[in-house]
């Protein structure tokens, strides 16, 4: 049995942060203390002093080997995971689709086939649900019980449910305890903005933006606030982007709503104006719902500090530029997604450092939120006794420049290039063996399916 003991790090949970050692056998955490004692050299020992040990990340919002917009997503669960872990995040849960006619048992298999060539960290799967019927309501238990205890919705694309069924899902999965995280658009008002865009305006991104309004997706978070209410279902509002649903989420919560939000990078960082370069540039930043105003940006940093916002996931969905000009001519066949698995950890770690946030609130959003809304609340997202040994090393004397160079996703463009972000992830653990040494890969294939526990409330 490997032992390892990280010596006299900061380790920061959602509540406090403190200098401490911490003992590691096998894969677990033995002890959280002060000056541990170690008999004999069987024990690898690493000097931790001014450096920040976080419990690994948990990213609920990935998109593996996904097909979209008649292509299929450049990262696959291989490079993906890859990707992940180099950036701190020791667990991922990936969007499970049903395809039109599949079970959810077909397509929870399919998943796990994509997964046979090698995963670097740990992995979940929600399941997306897009053809609901009797058979398939039937099986929302048997998923639970098999351990995946979370379900996505969408709300547009050829996969949504509509308001019957998402009412009727959304009640299935509230018998049992389940969460539910919907992809809020009212897809009626994009349709119908969309079929006003003609001529030259169809080779224009910036129409990607103004067809998907945020007036779309608040009127969907309110909707679904409401179902989930009544049926009784836990509902995670995922990649939030504006403060009108923004808004609503909080208007929910302060009802007593089991309602929670999440965003993203993407969306804290970037506007609208993204959209106004060239295509090849512009094209890079086109996902669903798209980036909106600055003062949406101000409003959702508002929202992570006053508790709206309750995790910060990536929603990565990669492409190369060659797939992205699939719609060169036609901006409704962009494939939308970025590349920001592995870039979350340090840009969080980086607002920290600029006084955005507190480093307590960094782990909440990163590792204890995820685990509790996730069900792995009883072994990861926490330094904590017992708890799986995954944890992220930060020097905060260091910095990091992001770049193509250095990018470990297939995707063949950086959307922050050029970044210098304070703090570099300097080591990574995965249930007590390290993994990453300075950002770069050094074991990988050793991440693990994950049957998760019931959600637990924040």
């Amino acid at each position: 049995m490997n032992k390892l003991l990280l010596k006299n790090g900061i380790v920061v949970s959602g509540k406090k942060h403190f200098v401490s050692d911490v003992l590691v056998e096998g894969e677990k955490i033995k002890k959280v203390a002060k000056n541990i004692k170690t008999l004999g050299t069987e024990v690898q020992v690493i000097d931790c002093s001014g450096k920040y040990i976080f419990p690994g990340f948990i990213d609920g919002h990935t998109h593996f080997d996904l097909s979209v917009a008649g292509t299929t997503t450049i990262d696959d669960f291989k490079s993906g995971t890859k990707a992940a872990i180099s950036g701190g995040t020791t667990t991922i849960i990936d969007y499970g689709t049903q395809y039109k006619g599949e079970t959810l048992k077909k397509a929870l298999k399919n998943w796990l086939d994509n997964a046979n060539d090698g995963v670097s960290c740990d992995f979940g799967v929600h399941m997306s649900i897009s053809d609901l019927n009797d058979n398939v309501k039937s099986e929302i238990k048997e998923m639970i019980r098999d351990g995946v205890t979370s379900f996505k919705l969408y709300t547009t694309y050829d996969i949504k449910l509509d308001d019957d069924d998402l009412f009727s899902a959304m009640k299935e999965i509230g018998k049992y305890d389940g969460i539910v995280g919907v992809h809020c658009e009212n897809d009626g008002i994009i349709k119908e903005l969309r079929s006003k865009i003609k001529g030259d305006n169809n080779k224009k991104v910036l129409s990607h933006a103004l067809t998907r309004p945020a007036i779309a997706e608040a009127d969907c978070v309110n909707r679904l606030a409401y179902m989930s209410h009544e049926t009784g279902t836990a509902f995670l509002a995922v990649h939030v982007t504006c403060k009108e649903a923004l808004d609503e989420v909080k208007s929910a919560k302060e009802k007593g709503y089991r309602v929670y939000g999440e965003t993203c990078p993407q969306y804290l960082t970037f506007d609208d104006s993204v959209y106004n370069d060239r295509f090849e540039e512009a094209s890079k930043y086109v996902c669903a719902p798209p980036i909106r105003k600055k003062k949406d940006v101000k409003a959702l940093w508002d929202g992570i500090i006053d508790g709206t916002i309750d995790i910060v996931s990536t929603d990565h969905c990669s492409f190369t530029k060659k797939q992205k000009a699939l719609g060169k001519n036609d901006f409704r066949k962009i494939p939308g997604g970025l590349n920001l698995v592995e870039y979350r950890g340090i840009y969080l770690f980086d607002a920290y450092i600029r006084k955005k946030i507190t480093i307590e609130r960094m782990c909440e959003l990163l590792s204890e939120n995820p685990s509790k809304l996730f069900g792995l609340w009883d072994r990861k997202g926490y330094i904590k006794e017992g708890y799986d040994a995954d944890f992220v090393i930060i020097d905060p004397k260091k910095s990091t420049t992001l770049s193509i160079d250095s990018q470990v996703s297939k995707s063949d463009y950086c959307v922050f290039e050029g970044k210098k972000l304070n703090g570099k992830i300097e080591k990574v653990f995965l249930r007590g063996v390290q993994v990453v040494d300075e950002n770069k890969n050094i074991i990988e294939n050793v991440g693990k399916f994950l049957k998760r526990r019931l959600y637990r409330e924040i």
